[in-house]
C-alpha cells in the first residue's frame, strides 16, 4: 500500500533542454560536467533568486520595447522601465547577520523532532469511528472508540537539505501498537463487544516541507510532498463470540489501512500549517533592553543548498521606538565553507555599527560620575593634587566632583583580523559642588577613547566588554590656568575612565545582544573569529526540555 501527495506539479517548457524534476530544474549538460563545487552550487542558486526577483523588470522592459507607439514615447518608457530594474538592484538588501544550519544541525534537530513527535503521538486522542460491513448475508454495524497509541518506533530517520526547495524528513520501518473498544450489533444477531488491539509494521513515510520568505520578512513553511506506504496491519479481539472475531479481524484491517493512509498526509498537512502559523506569529523585532530593539526579519527566502541552509537577516539594531534605517547599509560578506558545527553565525559591522548608533540616539553614552558611583576612589578636589595641583589649591575644603562625559558622535567600530575596535569621541565638563549643592564649572575638553571590544558568548547573546587602550584630550575652556598640563590631565582622565566609566558602559554592554532565540536551547562550544569586516561564531547548540531535564542526543543515531 503507497500514497503520495504532491502540491505542486510543475511541468518542463516545451523543447527547453532541461530535466524537470519537483520543482528542481537540472541542466543535462552540468550533469556531464560531474559534481559542482558548494561555492559553484550557492553562486548559481542565488543568482537564479535575483533572476526571479527580476522578471516583473525584464517584462516590463520587453513590453517598452515592442509596444505600439512613437519614437518618443517608446523611448521614455524604456527610460522608465531601465529605472525600475535599477531600483529593484538597489533594493537587494545585503543582510546584517547570517545564519548557516549544517547538516550536522539538521540531524541534531531532527532527533530532537522525533523525540517530540513520539512523546505528542503517545498523548494524542482520536475520535470513535463506525462503520457497516456485509457478513455472510447479514449487515453489521460496528463502532470503535477510545482509540489510544500504546506504543511507537521510528527505529530508522534520515534528513536531508533538498537545493532550491527545503528539508526532507523520512522515516522507516516504523511501528505503532493501537487499543481500543468495539461494539457491534446486527438486525438477527445479540449485540457484543470487547477489546481490540491494532499491530501497525512496516511504515514509510517521507516528507519535504518548503521554506520561504513572506511578505512580512517571517520564515514559511508549507508541504510541498507527502509519500506514505504501510506494510503490514494486524488487529487481534479480546471478548466476543467466534464469529465476532472472525468479522472483526478480517473487516477491520481494511479500513483502519484506509484510514491511516487517506488521512496521515492530510494531519501531517495540518501540522505544518499550524507551525508555519506559529511562525508568523514570532516576533521579528526583539526588545534588547530599554535602549534599543534589534529587527531579525529575513531579507530574501532561504537558500537551501546539499550540505545547509542559509537564513539572512536584516540585523538593524534601532533605539526603543524608533525604526528609522541608519544612513549605511550592510557590505556583502560570506561564511566560511564548514560543517563541522550545527550553526555558522555571521554578524556583519553594520550589525554592530547599527548598534553604536542605536546607543548613541538613546543617549547611553551619556554618563554622568558622581562622588556616588566613583565607588573605587574618592572623586573631590583634592584628588587633583597629583594630576592638576591648581584644582586642589583653589578649593581650602574639599569638594565632590562630577564629570559629565557626553558622545558627540556614534561610537566607530571596525572589525579586522582578531581585533575589535570601538572608538568613542566625546566631551567632557567637570564640575566642583559646592556645600550650597550648587556646581562649579572648573575646565570642558575634547576627548577620544580607543578601546578594545573584548566578545564573548553567553547563553545566546554576544557580551562586549569594553579595555581602555589610549586616550586623547584637548583642553576647551578652563577656569583655571593649566593648559599646560596636558599630559597630567590625560592621566587623570584615563583612571577615571578605567575605574569608573568603562564599568558603567560595561554593565550596559553586559545585557548582551541576543543572536538567535531558540527556545530552551543554549550554544555549546562557540568559537569567535574575527575577520575584516565581520565575524564568524561557530557553535553546536543543546537543547533542554521544558519540563527540566537535559535532552542529551549527540549520542544517539
Amino acid at each position: 500500500m503507497r500514497r503520495e501527495e504532491s502540491l505542486t506539479h510543475p511541468h518542463p517548457p516545451p523543447s527547453s533542454g532541461l530535466s524537470w524534476k519537483g520543482e528542481a530544474c537540472i541542466d543535462e549538460g552540468d550533469k556531464r560536467k560531474g559534481k559542482e563545487t558548494t561555492e559553484m552550487e550557492e553562486y548559481r542558486l542565488l543568482n537564479n533568486q535575483r533572476a526571479d526577483a527580476h522578471d516583473n523588470q525584464l517584462g516590463v522592459t520587453y513590453w517598452a520595447l515592442n509596444c505600439p507607439c512613437d519614437k518618443g514615447e517608446k523611448m521614455l518608457k524604456t527610460w522608465y522601465s531601465f529605472l525600475l530594474c535599477w531600483l529593484s538592484l538597489q533594493l537587494e538588501a545585503n543582510p546584517g547577520l547570517k545564519v548557516r544550519i549544517t547538516q550536522k544541525g539538521l540531524d541534531y534537530g531532527r532527533r530532537i523532532v522525533m523525540e517530540h513527535l513520539k512523546q505528542a503521538i503517545l498523548k494524542e486522542t482520536f475520535p470513535s469511528w463506525s462503520g457497516q460491513e456485509s457478513f455472510l448475508f447479514v449487515k453489521v454495524n460496528y463502532v470503535i472508540s477510545r482509540l489510544r497509541i500504546n506504543a511507537v518506533d521510528f527505529p530508522e530517520t534520515s534528513a536531508s537539505f533538498i537545493p532550491g526547495t527545503g528539508i526532507s524528513l523520512s522515516v522507516a520501518h516504523a511501528s505503532a501498537t493501537i487499543s481500543a473498544d468495539w461494539r457491534m450489533n446486527t438486525w438477527l444477531l445479540s449485540k457484543d463487544q470487547g477489546g481490540i488491539t491494532v499491530s501497525i509494521s512496516g511504515v514509510f513515510i517521507a516528507v519535504i516541507f518548503k521554506v520561504s520568505r513572506d511578505s512580512t520578512g517571517h520564515l514559511s513553511m508549507l508541504l510541498h510532498n507527502c509519500q506514505l506506504s504501510i506494510n503490514s496491519v494486524k488487529v487481534k479481539l479480546n471478548g466476543g463470540s467466534s464469529w465476532t472475531y472472525s468479522f472483526l479481524s478480517g473487516y477491520l484491517e481494511k479500513p483502519i489501512s484506509t484510514k491511516l493512509d487517506k488521512n496521515l498526509c492530510l494531519n501531517i498537512k495540518y501540522k505544518i500549517q499550524m507551525m508555519d502559523a506559529q511562525l508568523r506569529k514570532h516576533k521579528v523585532l526583539s526588545q534588547i533592553d530599554a535602549f534599543a530593539q534589534i529587527d531579525y526579519s529575513l531579507v530574501s527566502s532561504p537558500a537551501v543548498f546539499k550540505s545547509h541552509i542559509n537564513l539572512d537577516l536584516k540585523g538593524t539594531v534601532y533605539p526603543a521606538g524608533n525604526h528609522t534605517d541608519p544612513p549605511f547599509v550592510p557590505a556583502p560578506f560570506a561564511l566560511p565553507n564548514q560543517g563541522d558545527s550545527m550553526l555558522y553565525l555571521g554578524v556583519s559591522s553594520y550589525f554592530l555599527k547599527s548598534a553604536s548608533l542605536a546607543y548613541y540616539r538613546a543617549g547611553a553614552f551619556n554618563i554622568t560620575v558622581s562622588k556616588e558611583l566613583a565607588t573605587t576612589f574618592n572623586l573631590n578636589t583634592t584628588l587633583f593634587k597629583d594630576f592638576i595641583p591648581e584644582i586642589a589649591l583653589s578649593y581650602i575644603t574639599a569638594c565632590p566632583v562630577l564629570l559629565k562625559l557626553m558622545a558627540t558622535s556614534p561610537p566607530a567600530v571596525s572589525l579586522n583580523a582578531d581585533r575589535c575596535i570601538l572608538q568613542i569621541t566625546g566631551r567632557i565638563e567637570v564640575f566642583a559642588v559646592l556645600p550650597n549643592s550648587a556646581t562649579q564649572f572648573i575646565f570642558t575638553g575634547n576627548l577620544t577613547a580607543t578601546t578594545r571590544a573584548n566578545l564573548t558568548i553567553t547563553k545566546q547573546k554576544l557580551i562586549i566588554s569594553l579595555l581602555l587602550k589610549r586616550l586623547q584630550f584637548s583642553l576647551l575652556q578652563s577656569s583655571l590656568g593649566f593648559s599646560e598640563q596636558m599630559s597630567l590631565v590625560e592621566n587623570f582622565l584615563s583612571y577615571a575612565l578605567r575605574s569608573t566609566v568603562i564599568p558603567v558602559i560595561n554593565d550596559k554592554l553586559g545585557k548582551g545582544f541576543p543572536l538567535l532565540n531558540l527556545a530552551y536551547t543554549t550554544l555549546t562550544g562557540p568559537v569567535i573569529k574575527i575577520n575584516q569586516g565581520h565575524l564568524v561564531i561557530s557553535t553546536d547548540v543543546h537543547y533542554k526540555q521544558e519540563e527540566g531535564g537535559d535532552e542529551d542526543l549527540h549520542s544517539h543515531s
